[in-house]
């Protein structure tokens, strides 16, 4: 069958606007969207620029938007977003990060609110002067289980209606990744996190609208591990006679609780 790839051209180097350019492509109902961008690639404009790596859904590096959803290209087949002969298909950059060029994005930003969070082992004095293995129950592993599936592909980033009017917001990945070692009972856990977890842009402006966890390639409960996190710090604040530092959450949350409240 023919497709159409429709895909979102851009280069800021040389101040060029963003347009859309259109490609037909011979294709298989069972061909990854990837494979179709690569033969693009190779047979029709060298200059397009996307990133790909493993073409497993393992590195997360071919994140873009397939018809305006959040997902991954390798992980997507043709027959998943078209149907019949002379189908379009577009493809867009993730949002809420600089275009670099076409489907390329700078996750600058991204990454330095995952590297924020402390993702990384932060062991427990005890654990220090152990001299073996500390052993963990299946329990104690499953609560913790589901944020190592993260790649840090920044699909739910993208995905995040919260950043369209708080780009500061630390963003789901970064609150995941914190979850990862906040449930690890090896791990000093939430108090050595608490000063970017716990601040206006923290886990605070998350609006629930799952919109992270419907796009998750990995299928990560990200919205659930967010209220989780939430939920541990407000009981660590109060056993200690402490307020959570949420000031920082969007006016409109606010004047929606205080609405609720009214019509009640």
């Amino acid at each position: 069958m023919k497709i159409t790839l429709e895909i979102q051209r851009s280069n800021p180097e040389t101040k060029t606007e963003a347009f859309f350019q259109k490609y037909d492509v011979e294709v298989k109902p069972t061909d990854r969207v990837l494979d179709a961008i690569i033969d693009v690639k190779r047979n029709q404009d060298g200059s397009l620029a996307f990133r790909r790596s493993c073409a497993h859904g393992v590195c997360g590096s071919d994140a873009m938007l397939i018809n305006g959803v959040e997902t991954l290209a390798c992980k997507t087949l043709v027959q998943d977003v078209a149907t019949s002969d002379g189908d379009v298909v577009r493809l867009e950059p993730l949002k809420h990060q600089p275009v670099q060029r076409d489907l390329m994005v700078d996750q600058t930003r991204f990454f330095q609110n995952y590297r924020a969070v402390k993702p990384f082992f932060i062991a427990v004095d005890d654990n220090l002067k152990a001299e073996r293995e500390q052993v963990q129950s299946v329990e104690e592993r499953e609560l913790f289980d589901e944020p190592t599936k993260c790649i840090l592909c920044s699909a739910c980033y993208s995905a995040c209606p919260v950043l369209d009017k708080n780009p500061d917001f630390i963003g789901p990945a970064a609150i995941v990744q914190a979850a990862r070692f906040v449930n690890d009972s090896r791990d000093q856990g939430l108090e050595p996190r608490l000063d970017i977890l716990d601040q206006p842009n923290g886990v605070w402006p998350c609006e629930n609208n799952f919109n992270c966890t419907e796009v998750c390639p990995r299928e990560i409960p990200i919205t659930k591990l967010i209220n989780q996190t939430k939920r541990q710090i407000k009981k660590y604040r109060e056993e200690r006679g402490e307020s959570i530092n949420d000031a920082g959450q969007d006016s409109a949350q606010k004047a929606a609780r205080k609405a609720a409240k009214e019509k009640k």
